[in-house]
């Protein structure tokens, strides 16, 4: 295949959110009906002056007659028979019937138009969006774990146009694309897959696949393109968790595993279990963040803060509230919290 080809192939692969636009039967009524009132309007124009116009049959020019010649005109078929000879009917031709013209052209050939131009169109917006993405989220695997990443993303202010979704699926990246995310069909373990994705400007990577062998493989190549992106990885089987750690995931979720403890906390206590979903759910009631020391914070106890603190992140070290170290707080110093869910839409601190 030659390398134009490839390039076109690799431009289709990559899809864009489409613009809200009409259904085509309505478009096409619309145009029909345009082109029909400048038809009735050329012939309204040419019968009032159907004196000025002779015709080579019979020399009278009646209703049919004008019909016919506004036809023919505006098609710009012109087979002679019946011609302008009064002054006034010239004049009409020149400032009526000729703008009318370029208008039933333009009308006519306006679809064939917007199917060359859509092309271009949409190559224009694809680098355009490549040109202004930076620090977004790819989300690898758009089902029913990659959603959920992405709607608890959304909830603490991500914009949907800084997402971009890699599935194999065209199916899945229509669906994608339809609630507003750019997607890129393809193998998210190929290397020239991710980098559709721009995936090496990415500011974090959420690696949600059906396998855990293909959740290693895609870890492991978004890892050499990006060395500095944040890497959260799901994996169904805990064993498997070490080895997405050694290829490059900054944390990982053990999807079964924290299913079934919530399942079991569940039926212990469902009031737990309820805490829990409302802590890991962003948006509504309590939320669980991490956030940075204050100045105003800095020397004090994890006690003393106005936030319920759960943990302190200090370099690579993640410290329990209670831990001795974990006092007093650094300027450094990242702190989990469980906080009050603000109002969609409500500024973060």
């Amino acid at each position: 295949m030659a390398r134009g080809a490839d390039e076109s192939l690799v431009t289709r692969r990559v899809k864009l959110p489409k613009r809200v636009v009409e259904r085509p039967l309505r478009q096409v009524g619309k145009r029909l009906l345009m082109a029909l009132t400048v038809l009735v309007l050329t012939v309204f124009i040419v019968w009032i002056d159907r004196a000025g116009y002779h015709d080579n049959a019979d020399g009278k020019v009646d209703l049919l007659d004008s019909v016919y010649y506004a036809t023919v005109t505006l098609s710009t078929t012109g087979y002679g028979d019946i011609v302008p000879y009064g002054d006034s009917a010239r004049l009409a031709n020149v400032l009526l019937i000729t703008p009318l013209r370029v208008l039933f052209l333009i009308i006519l050939v306006g679809t064939t138009l917007e199917v060359l131009t859509e092309r271009t169109r949409e190559e224009w917006r694809l680098n355009r969006w490549r040109a202004q993405l930076r620090e977004h989220t790819v989300v690898v695997g758009f089902g029913t774990k990659g959603r959920s990443a992405l709607q608890t993303l959304l909830a603490t202010g991500l914009r949907k146009e800084q997402v971009v979704v890699v599935d194999p699926s065209a199916k899945v990246i229509d669906m994608a694309n339809s609630e507003g995310f750019t997607g890129v069909v393809g193998d998210a373990t190929r290397t020239d897959v991710l980098l559709r994705a721009e995936l090496h400007k990415a500011r974090q990577v959420v690696v949600a696949t059906q396998r855990d062998d293909t959740a290693v493989l895609v870890t492991l190549t978004a890892r050499q393109l990006n060395r500095g992106a944040k890497i959260v990885a799901a994996v169904r089987e805990e064993e498997n968790a070490p080895l997405l750690r050694q290829s490059g995931a900054d944390a990982v979720i053990t999807s079964a595993s924290a299913a079934g403890r919530l399942l079991g906390l569940s039926v212990l206590s469902p009031s737990a279990g309820t805490v829990m979903e409302d802590l890991i759910q962003q948006g509504s009631g309590l939320d669980l963040l991490e956030r940075p020391v204050t100045r105003a914070e800095v020397g004090k106890g994890v006690r003393e803060t106005d936030d319920l603190v759960v943990s302190v992140v200090r370099g690579h070290r993640l410290l329990a509230y209670d831990d001795p170290h974990a006092s007093p707080l650094e300027l450094t110093d990242r702190l989990i919290v469980i906080v009050r869910a603000k109002p969609h839409g409500a500024d973060a601190d």
